[in-house]
């Protein structure tokens, strides 16, 4: 996700110690792959954006899907991320 959004400074919620005033990291089977949801800010910035990543078998991104309009322009050049209102 990290290199996908090529955000230098990015906050994920820890899944081993979730700060429960924004949420938590959920990491599930889907079919032959996984999917791990959560949140994420980016910098000093206090607005927390939930994030949908899809993975397959070998563990590699195949879809982000994240509610974030500073990224619209990083989401127009690569196919494997989806901005969501």
């Amino acid at each position: 996700m990290l290199e996908t959004l090529a955000i230098g400074d990015l906050e994920l919620v820890d899944p081993l110690a979730p700060d429960r005033k924004v949420g938590k990291t959920y990491i599930y089977r889907s079919g032959d792959g996984w999917e791990v949801s959560g949140y994420y800010r980016r910098g000093e910035s206090k607005a927390w954006h939930p994030y949908l990543i899809s993975l397959d078998a070998s563990l590699a991104m195949t879809h982000l899907r994240v509610r974030d309009n500073a990224l619209l322009d990083a989401a127009a050049d690569n196919p494997v991320v989806e901005v969501v209102p």
